[in-house]
């Protein structure tokens, strides 16, 4: 029997998609699962753009050019000049999905056997792709109990030898939530300027920042023109997953050259869903305004519910719609595959992302979970009468302090 390959083989699982065949044999019993285990929103996707698509007169649909059509790339141009970035076509390459972008940026940066410093727990993605390539992580862990606020950047000064070549940030974080000050990444361009590497920024959640905060983007530090590269998406700002549309942008020449040999090699990003994004750069600010606002009433909820169970530690955050929570359990794989098997409540049960596939680091993660907030109200709030339920009656729940024993620590 032919053997697969080794690189497959070091590839892991998606922590979350891995439990799926469990919610469809939940289903198919007919037990209502709320998915709070991946970022599909289930907000409308803006009229503007799907009437784009509809009106698209296309008698062949043809391949676009590897780097997107120009019609998208210059309506990107005026996206950006509204965030005051500042970038033209040519620094664009359109991909299948962020991921794409993702997988091309650490193709044309990266060989087998250099390294990529990350800030863990990170979009479980990164492993993924990092592992298929022979890229090797080194892992700065960020703690929940500030946060997960970035480790001091002395900590990235000790894991920086002649085989790094880049550090890579969500910001927005997928799965924390946490929102990078300006503060934090001017410390990260010192450190980028110093060793001569790149600063990778995964800014696909830029638009959903709570409290008055504010998002800066890679691309506006100064002197980084050469380091920095942003990976960005339609999926989550459009509500539009289904898509497939990222974008990777740099200002640095050879480096765009040499992505676009992997763009071409893939021929081209979908034609038809580029109409889509195109009109969609059109949706007007009230639309943005109205989602944000409901995602801070979800994250609101959803913490209020968390903190108030017994033993869950949930820290708020800042963007994004995630949060990443650590519960008074001992193992959060087993525990997430147990809701979906055995535990009912109201012949309804949720799907949790386990928290260990976001941490490169063995047996971190081992009780916590990450929580999109990506339903309606009432449904999350039937999510949360299921987790609080399933804490009490959870077989292998451990002891913890009471949340007044926390707050006098």
């Amino acid at each position: 029997m032919p053997k697969v390959s080794n690189r497959g083989i070091a590839t892991p699982a998606s922590p979350i998609r891995k439990l799926v065949p469990f919610a469809e044999a939940a289903k198919r019993d007919g037990v209502k699962i709320y998915h709070l285990n991946i970022g599909q929103p289930d907000i409308r996707t803006p009229r503007v753009g799907v009437e784009k698509l509809r009106q698209a007169d296309m008698e062949v649909i043809a391949y676009s050019p590897s780097a997107g059509t120009q019609s998208y790339r210059e309506k990107l141009v005026e996206f950006y000049g509204r965030q005051d970035i500042e970038v033209d076509p040519s620094q664009m390459i359109v991909t299948n999905g962020g991921s794409e972008a993702l997988l091309f940026t650490m193709m044309t940066c990266m060989d087998s056997g250099d390294e990529l410093i990350v800030s863990e727990p990170f979009y479980a993605n990164y492993n993924g792709f990092a592992k298929s390539l022979g890229v090797v992580i080194r892992p700065i862990t960020a703690k929940i109990d500030n946060g997960f606020a970035l480790p001091p950047i002395e900590e990235f000064e000790k894991l920086v030898n002649e085989k790094t070549k880049a550090i890579l940030i969500c910001n927005p974080s997928n799965p924390t939530g946490y929102l990078y000050s300006a503060e934090e990444l001017e410390a990260l361009r010192q450190i980028v300027l110093k060793h001569d590497l790149y600063l990778i920024a995964d800014e696909v959640y830029r638009d959903f920042c709570y409290d008055g905060t504010v998002h800066h983007s890679v691309l506006n530090l100064e002197g980084l023109a050469q380091h920095a590269i942003v990976v960005d998406s339609v999926s989550k700002r459009y509500s539009a997953c289904g898509a497939r549309i990222g974008v990777m942008m740099s200002k640095n020449a050879e480096f765009m050259q040499t992505a676009m040999k992997f763009a071409q090699a893939r021929l081209s990003p979908s034609t038809v869903t580029q109409y889509l994004a195109e009109g969609l750069v059109d949706t007007p600010d009230s639309y943005f305004d109205e989602v944000k606002t409901e995602y801070n009433e979800r994250r609101e909820l959803l913490v209020s519910r968390l903190s108030a169970m017994e033993g869950v530690v949930c820290p708020t955050p800042k963007g994004a719609f995630y949060t990443f929570v650590q519960l008074p359990i001992q193992d959060a794989d087993h525990f997430c595959q147990w809701l979906l098997e055995e535990f009912r409540h109201e012949g309804a049960t949720l799907m949790l992302a386990p928290g260990t596939g976001f941490y490169s680091t063995a047996g971190l993660g081992k009780n916590e979970v990450r929580l999109a907030y990506v339903l309606n109200e009432h449904d999350l709030n039937k999510a949360m009468d299921c987790l609080e339920q399933a804490l009490k009656v959870y077989p292998h729940r451990v002891n913890t302090v009471s949340h007044d024993e926390i707050s006098a620590l």
